[in-house]
């Protein structure tokens, strides 16, 4: 039976097959690559995916970009900003000044840290006499450096007795200056200017740096001071001990043990020179300017001009230090002069440091020391901390005194005779005690070994007993009496 018939046949309808529906519009085939669009000089962000253009549908229906929306633009960019020629951000292709110093100092900076390590780093050996060896670093070393104690040599320890104030230098007191004393709060430097021959010590000058007080005491020995026991030479005075002393210690020694046994001033340290030396030393500082009241003839072809004030050079200055045949009192009207020169001197080093720094004054004091034109014992730090110290003290904490006697006549035998300055002891111990042993307990009569050749109960006149003077009393001193005038 066919389909249909049966179909009729049970009644059963069978609905129609629903109608096809038209079909969609035929999609355009897409290339089905990325296409990608490269702008070159273009920026692209470190995280940005490549820019994919998918066009479904007819071109022409595509929604246009303009260039400026088809360019990504990075957060802190600036729209419509021009890409560079490299494809970075203007200005980023090129070193700014500040990182080049930046770059610049970091190197500075870590090269100096190195030098400063090696400078530090114990690698030299340090030998001084009577000290242990031991290892330091070069800056150490630099500081310690003694250029010139080869010339004169250490100082022994010495075997007087110091006699400390245990009252005032105890455990905890202390002067702030790091310095190698040999009592705590003072600073002791003996200073001899030579003769042309390098053999008697014309100048003798004990300079104690009163560090706790702030102050300077200068105590002057005139040469002819009569030293019996310490020189061979049948003078006896005080300026041939360095060539005719003690031989079983150094030249600078038997001055030294001299100073030390008769006056009871602990030494330090010394500073020698000679007399041509000052020359080169005043010639380098530029002169030492200083009123000169008349005429200085040292020599019929050395004259020094008087005037208000005559900066001195360094040859004028030897002569004026060594001046001493038309004073009246001789080779203490020399003493007297001198003094002014220290004063002079002394304005010259705080003008220095006034005017062009401690650190010229320092390289003046390189140079000296560079050139030998002194001799010393102490080191470049030690010499510069004086200096230092020396630069903040006023004239009038600087007091200058002299050894009180008078002159008198030595006689070898009942027919030779030198004439010497016999030196009042009891009035030379009083000044000590007043002046020059501020951290010591008093010194007695029994104490030193001087020697008076004129008895006390026989003093001809007390004229030189107190010559204290500070530098600003100083300032308006006039020359010495010369003996024209009488």
């Amino acid at each position: 039976m066919k389909r249909e018939e049966l179909n009729q046949e049970i009644n059963i309808d069978i609905p129609e097959a629903p109608k096809q529906p038209k079909p969609l519009r035929k999609l355009k085939k897409v290339d089905q690559r990325p296409r990608t669009t490269v702008v070159l000089n273009e920026y692209r962000g470190l995280h940005e995916s490549p820019s994919i253009d998918i066009s479904i549908g007819d071109e022409d229906e595509r929604p246009k970009r303009s260039p400026e929306q088809q360019t990504y633009h990075g957060l802190h960019e600036k729209k419509g900003e021009k890409p560079s020629e490299s494809g970075k951000k203007q200005g980023s292709g090129k070193k700014s000044k500040k990182d080049i110093i930046v770059k610049i100092s970091s190197v500075a900076v870590s090269i100096a840290a190195i030098i400063a390590l090696c400078l530090n780093m114990p690698i030299l050996w340090y030998k001084k006499s009577g000290q242990p060896d031991e290892r330091v670093s070069i800056l150490t070393y630099f500081k310690r450096w003694q250029p010139t104690v080869d010339i004169e040599g250490e100082l022994e320890t010495p075997t007087m007795e110091l006699n400390v104030d245990t009252e005032v230098v105890n455990e905890d007191f202390t002067d702030g200056l790091d310095l190698p004393q040999l009592i705590e709060g003072q600073y002791t430097v003996l200073f001899l200017g030579f003769d042309e021959d390098v053999e008697n010590t014309d100048v003798i000058w004990i300079c104690q740096f009163d560090i706790a007080g702030g102050k300077l005491n200068i105590l002057q020995v005139p040469r002819d001071s009569s030293m019996l026991y310490y020189t061979s030479n049948e003078t006896t005075k005080i300026n041939s001990v360095y060539a005719w002393g003690d031989p079983e210690v150094s030249n600078i020694q038997r001055v030294v043990n001299c100073v030390q046994e008769c006056f009871g001033i602990p030494i330090d340290a010394y500073i020698t020179t000679a007399c041509f030396d000052i020359r080169d030393i005043v010639d380098l500082v530029g002169g030492i300017p200083m009123t000169i009241d008349n005429e200085i003839m040292y020599e019929a072809d050395k004259i020094i001009p008087a005037g208000d004030p005559v900066t001195l050079t360094g040859e004028q200055a030897e002569w004026f230090v060594r001046f001493r045949h038309d004073w009246l009192q001789g080779d203490i009207g020399r003493v007297q002069n001198q003094r002014r020169f220290m004063v002079a001197a002394m304005q010259k080093m705080l003008s220095i440091v006034k005017d062009e720094g401690k650190i010229k004054l320092y390289s003046y004091l390189n140079t000296i020391y560079k050139n030998k034109w002194i001799a010393t014992n102490m080191s470049v730090e030690d010499l510069s901390k004086l200096a230092d110290f020396g630069s903040t003290l006023t004239m009038d904490s600087v007091m200058v005194n002299m050894v009180p006697g008078e002159d008198a006549d030595y006689y070898v035998n009942s027919k030779d005779f030198y004439s010497i300055y016999s030196i009042h002891k009891r009035a030379t111990i009083d000044m000590l005690n007043e002046y020059f042993r501020p951290y010591q307990n008093p010194m007695l009569l029994s104490e030193s070994n001087i020697v008076e050749f004129v008895e006390e109960y026989n003093y001809s006149y007390d004229t030189y007993d107190d010559m204290g003077a500070t530098f600003k009393e100083l300032e308006k001193a006039t020359e010495p009496p010369r003996a024209t005038d009488y």
